[in-house]
């Protein structure tokens, strides 16, 4: 008999260890197998196509479901408290399969300006192009939002905090004005991680990660992740199991093994970004710091509301130009220059390489993102080497 938990009674650490694993698997394992079959054989033709038709449990082909896959959307499920969750290859496949799947031509979407930059070209590029009205409001000026919301629109995008300056939007507000007209909310929730943050019971309908991030926390698997409704969920899933933007199994395995200790790591990534916050915002070659847990951070106080922890993600500017940011960043021990974020191990580099490489200075300009600014994810060394290492780095430029 398969052991029942009443999820909403337990805490997330454990739901992510537990979740879709109460039972034991196949040949009595306690670990989840990965399940590489493309294809399931069923003996019985009926049941065949009640499987295939969503009538009863089962899988038919992996780029539509795989039991590993699976298990890593229950697990982001449950930690989510969603009704449904669907997985992908990418972040960015979740990001552009949420926003083509619920969109159609003109439709309007209202968003933010300096979101990450794979996004910003979704929404100034391809849906223009597909007849999408995109109005980019200024990031944390609600009542703009809330004054083109009122207006009408389809949808609403919002990512909180924003990468890589690390402004604050207050999801429950601005879901608030969305839900008057009418319009769905998506959330993208990549830097705060639901340990720190629950779009959904803020009254967002859709949460999405680029699971490759801290869900991952070892930059070594690529995936995405869409939680929220099941009517909302369904319509996305079904946008990618035609367009083919799947997880791989041994992806969905990795991720399934990190999300395991995601609450211990993001306890940790959340003391040394503070840490270091406060040690960069003293420090005489620094301009400024971007980080929602100084109080002096104009999003503090919707953060210190919304947010259960601030996040692992900071970003600061150097007295200087690029020039001083290639100079000082080669001198760092204990970061890789890499464009990604949310490692066990510090990642750091401009936008100009990693957060919006695609765009050109001027649109970067335009997004009110410095030429002179650095992107840094704390990782989960000892804090105190990590300062050590920036003193050593400062003191050389």
């Amino acid at each position: 008999m398969s052991k029942k938990v009443n999820w909403n009674e337990v805490s997330e650490g454990t739901k992510a260890i537990w979740s879709g694993e109460l039972d034991c698997f196949q040949d009595h394992a306690s670990q989840m197998p990965v399940v590489l079959s493309v294809a399931y054989g069923y003996e019985d033709l009926d049941e065949w196509y009640d499987v295939a038709l969503g009538k009863k449990k089962g899988h038919i082909y992996s780029r539509n479901t795989n039991p590993t896959m699976e298990l890593f959307e229950e697990k982001m499920r449950i930690i989510e408290n969603a009704e449904a969750s669907t997985s992908f290859a990418t972040g960015m496949a979740a990001i552009s399969n949420t926003l083509f799947a619920l969109l159609k031509p003109n439709d309007k979407v209202v968003s933010i300006k300096d979101s990450y930059g794979g996004t910003s070209k979704i929404f100034l590029d391809f849906l223009p192009k597909n007849n999408v009205n995109v109005v980019l409001c200024e990031t944390g000026n609600h009542e703009e939002m809330e004054a083109e919301i009122a207006k009408g629109c389809t949808l609403v995008y919002l990512e909180t905090p924003t990468n890589p300056t690390l402004k604050v939007i207050d999801i429950e507000r601005i879901s608030k004005a969305a839900k008057k007209v009418g319009a769905i909310v998506v959330v993208d929730n990549t830097f705060s991680t639901p340990i720190n943050q629950k779009p959904l019971e803020l009254g967002a309908d859709i949460s999405l990660h680029s699971a490759t991030k801290f869900l991952g926390g070892h930059s070594d698997a690529t995936g995405g992740i869409v939680c929220g409704s099941k009517e909302l969920v369904k319509q996305i899933y079904h946008y990618r199991e035609i367009t083919g933007a799947t997880m791989h199994p041994l992806t969905a395995y990795l991720l399934v093994r990190s999300l395991k200790t995601l609450e211990l790591r993001i306890q940790r990534h959340n003391d040394n970004a503070l840490r270091l916050a406060q040690y960069l915002s003293r420090h005489k070659k620094i301009d400024q710091v971007f980080y929602p847990g100084l109080e002096t951070h104009p999003g503090h106080k919707i953060a210190k509301e919304q947010m259960n922890g601030y996040g692992g993600v900071l970003s600061f500017t150097l007295k200087g130009d690029y020039n001083t940011v290639k100079e000082f960043l080669p001198k760092l021990n204990f970061a890789h220059m890499a464009a990604s974020l949310g490692a066990v191990g510090s990642l750091a580099g401009p936008p100009k390489t990693t957060s919006h490489v695609e765009l050109t200075e001027k649109e970067r300009e335009q997004l009110g993102i410095p030429e002179s600014l650095i992107r840094y994810s704390v990782g989960v060394e000892n804090i105190e080497d990590l300062i050590d290492d920036f003193d050593k780095a400062l003191s050389q430029i």
